[in-house]
């Protein structure tokens, strides 16, 4: 009688919820393994330039700061 009760639910699982769980699992792996799109390439190359443009702006920044005010990284 108990062997019953555990076993409609572990049927009803390998039946349905396990061939569903393993489809989405190997869908995602797949899509993990293609890498990059050209649209999300292109994006994160914008991004990295933008990056770059703001790190020299703010070399450009703490240089300012440093001649105009010599102690400022103290009070930071």
């Amino acid at each position: 009688m108990v062997n019953e009760i555990i076993m409609v639910p572990v049927i009803i699982f390998m039946l349905v919820v396990a061939p569903i769980w393993l489809i989405l699992h190997y869908r995602s792996k797949r899509q993990v393994s293609q890498g990059l799109s050209e649209e999300e390439y292109i994006q994160l190359s914008e991004l990295s330039e933008t990056a770059d443009k703001m790190a020299e702006r703010i070399k450009t920044l703490e240089a300012i700061l440093d001649v105009e005010t010599p102690n400022w990284r103290d009070k930071v």
